[in-house]
């Protein structure tokens, strides 16, 4: 009698399936990804999504051994697609903010951005300082808005914000002469370039470096531990610098912060 009630006391608990163990015996990982967001994630000549995301979601699937399901999300459904459980990951640019944190799980960076305007041709505009008093346009829910709204209310020209739900009509407008600059990421300069004759490459936003992270449940901490190796197998393996040069013709930047354990 004491011996088994020892052996009891001791037994251990049945361990929960998690995320990971749910998508394995799902057979599916379903990604969220920004499909408006060119090289990084976008729609091929024959509407198939593409670019370095979407390849990223096939890499983390095989190594998974299962299928894999493309949804295509906005800037502003990024968390919530994770949060309401409509999909498993998010490969979306995610900057890893604290504020952010406190909703949604980040993994260690995963690709490193800055923020760039793309301009009209004749909107003069050729520095930061430039786009004082200009229509300046973003994505709603981008750290590119929150940053450069800092900036609009200090120069008192927030009525001349515009916000857009994705790039595509960021650039759009821009392209018509709605608004005289987009910002959005150095990547995406010179493919919206090189589709709309009337923009030009424009300048360098002044707040940091942006690091983006992969986007998961906050509390599956096991999920998130996975998603990391798995992005540390991606640049180990070579992996990483072989589609960055893919999608965006220029060298991967260092993922590694100074001072920082990763």
């Amino acid at each position: 009698m004491s011996v088994a009630i020892g052996m009891t006391a001791f037994a251990a608990p049945a361990i929960a399936a998690d995320k990971l163990d749910d998508v394995i015996n799902s057979g599916v990982l379903r990604c969220g990804v920004v499909l408006d967001f060119p090289p990084i994630g976008f729609r091929d000549a024959n509407n198939e999504p593409t670019g370095f995301d979407v390849e990223y979601c096939a890499d983390l699937a095989a190594a998974l051994e299962v299928d894999y399901e493309i949804l295509p999300v906005t800037w502003a459904e990024r968390l919530p697609v994770i949060i309401t459980n409509r999909a498993d990951v998010v490969f979306g640019g995610t900057s890893d903010t604290l504020a952010r944190a406190k909703t949604v799980g980040f993994t260690i960076p995963y690709a490193i951005y800055f923020a760039q305007a793309v301009v009209g041709k004749d909107s003069g505009i050729e520095t930061f300082e430039d786009m004082r008093g200009k229509r300046i346009a973003a994505a709603v829910g981008t750290v590119m808005e929150q940053e450069f709204l800092k900036y609009a209310k200090e120069w008192g020209t927030e009525d001349l914000y515009q916000g857009y739900q994705s790039e595509n009509e960021v650039f759009l407008a821009v392209a018509q002469g709605k608004a005289d600059a987009g910002i959005t990421t150095n990547t995406t300069i010179k493919p919206i370039t090189e589709q709309y004759d009337s923009l030009i490459s424009g300048p360098r936003m002044p707040w940091t470096t942006d690091y983006t992270s992969v986007v998961g449940p906050r509390n599956d901490i096991a999920w998130l531990n996975y998603l990391n190796l798995f992005i540390t197998h991606q640049v180990r393996s070579g992996r990483y610098q072989e589609l960055w040069q893919k999608y965006t013709g220029s060298p991967g930047a260092e993922l590694r912060i100074p001072g920082v354990m990763y």
